[in-house]
């Protein structure tokens, strides 16, 4: 590992610290429905280890069932496809952080890859050097340690706490994102793409159904944003 890498972890770790806090909050909110839902310690272990990714998860507690013969593997996959589907635009604005040859690294590193951890990473490739994939993988890994250690406590505690409601916990998911969004606030030509995409996925989910809201508004913010980057660029 190279000075600069090892570098360059220890500043994405110590960067994602505040982040991971809200990830903590709603990392105990997925474990105490876990439990609620009839998934056992191992199973939590399992699905927050190999799938690590929040909001799929949360999906798939809608459709978890106690009885193994009745489980719709299908419907979960499919859900889980759906919902992450936003991940090929995500980690295709990552493609610049490896050089030419390194698309196995590349490919390996995009597991450490969240919505939290691209943002962060994204929001410093904008101002500099600090974007790097040491940066990256040190906030990943900040996160991973945060979601699987969360996810375990709220599954133990689900005894405790029967309803996350009553405390505020189920704000902290979508309170983490708008942090998340100010973070990445450059000026006030940032709000078109950010009110079309918006305007597009509420839309979109009022007509239909699932979670292609997700993909829709963010290939429609996508392209407003590109749009109007161009019209600048031609003015």
């Amino acid at each position: 590992m190279s000075s600069r890498f090892s570098d360059d972890l220890y500043v994405g770790a110590r960067t994602f610290v505040p982040v991971a806090i809200s990830i903590a909050a709603y990392g105990v909110v997925w474990g105490v429905l876990a439990r609620g839902a009839g998934l056992s310690l191992l199973e939590v272990i399992l699905m927050s280890g190999l799938v690590f990714a929040g909001s799929a998860q949360f999906v798939a507690l809608d459709l978890w069932t106690v009885t193994p013969s009745s489980l719709p593997i299908g419907p979960l996959i499919v859900a889980a496809l759906i919902i992450n589907l936003r991940y090929v635009l995500l980690t295709a604005t990552l493609r610049p952080l490896f050089g030419p040859g390194q698309q196995l690294r590349g490919a390996l590193t995009m597991f450490m890859v969240s919505d939290e951890t691209w943002a962060l990473t994204v929001g410093e490739m904008s101002k500099g050097s600090r974007g790097t994939v040491g940066f990256l993988v040190g906030a990943g890994i900040v996160a991973y340690g945060v979601w699987m250690a969360t996810t375990v406590a709220g599954h133990v505690l689900g005894s405790v706490i029967d309803d996350p409601t009553k405390y505020g916990l189920d704000f902290a998911f979508t309170a983490t994102f708008l942090a998340l969004l100010l973070g990445m606030w450059k000026g006030k030509a940032d709000l078109v793409p950010w009110l079309v995409g918006a305007l597009v996925a509420i839309i979109s989910a009022k007509l239909i159904p699932g979670s292609w809201y997700i993909l829709i508004g963010g290939i429609v913010g996508s392209l407003a944003g590109a749009i109007l980057d161009r019209v600048r660029h031609v003015d």
